[in-house]
């Protein structure tokens, strides 16, 4: 029982604050705003979080939930490469469509300096036991190189999409991520086809 509160408090201050972002601005947002909406304490705050700059780190999560919502979606006989640019597809049209700029710019320029936590990082999120799982069964099926291991193959495959969404913030949107992507991330990641 005190596992599921303890998810469900933490749960209560990430909603509140990212409600609070899109609404106001995260550099307009208080931790004080953050706990009054979120109807928790100071305490469980800073219990969970070192200060709003922690809570940037949450937005890797909730992309974790989408990844969650398409695992199911993938056809058991879709092309390995193909699931991929799936995933992607659907991911990438989702953060271009809800996730504000400038918090995902602040997640990435966080990540670059912070000490503590790197979400983006965590493989033992569902981003990274996804791709694995997707790349182990390609290799098994043959559709996949095998000249590199699996953990490359996701490593080189995050870095690919990081690279997308890095450009996207850089240049503030000016053009479709998605519409990017699609067109790009095909050769990009082309060499992890199996080639006869």
């Amino acid at each position: 029982m005190a596992k599921k509160n303890t998810k469900k408090t933490k749960s209560k201050i990430v909603s509140a604050a990212w409600k609070l972002f899109y609404e106001q601005g995260y550099e307009d947002t208080t931790i004080e705003e953050i706990i009054e909406e979120s109807g928790t304490s100071k305490g469980s705050f800073y219990h969970y979080f070192e200060g709003k700059d922690a809570l940037l780190g949450s937005l890797a999560y909730m992309m974790d939930e989408k990844y969650e919502e398409l695992e199911p979606t993938i056809a058991e006989d879709m092309d390995s490469f193909e699931a991929l640019l799936y995933l992607s597809h659907e991911l990438l049209s989702m953060i271009e469509e809800t996730i504000n700029m400038e918090l995902l710019t602040r997640l990435y320029s966080t990540q670059l300096t912070t000490r503590g936590e790197r979400p983006l990082l965590d493989h033992g999120r569902t981003y990274y036991k996804l791709l694995r799982k997707i790349i182990t069964k390609g290799q098994k099926k043959g559709e996949l190189t095998k000249v590199w291991s699996v953990g490359e193959m996701v490593h080189y495959y995050a870095m690919c999409e990081r690279a997308f969404l890095y450009e996207w913030c850089l240049r503030k949107g000016e053009y479709s991520l998605l519409e990017d992507a699609d067109k790009k991330l095909p050769m990009m990641i082309g060499g992890l086809r199996k080639t006869d």
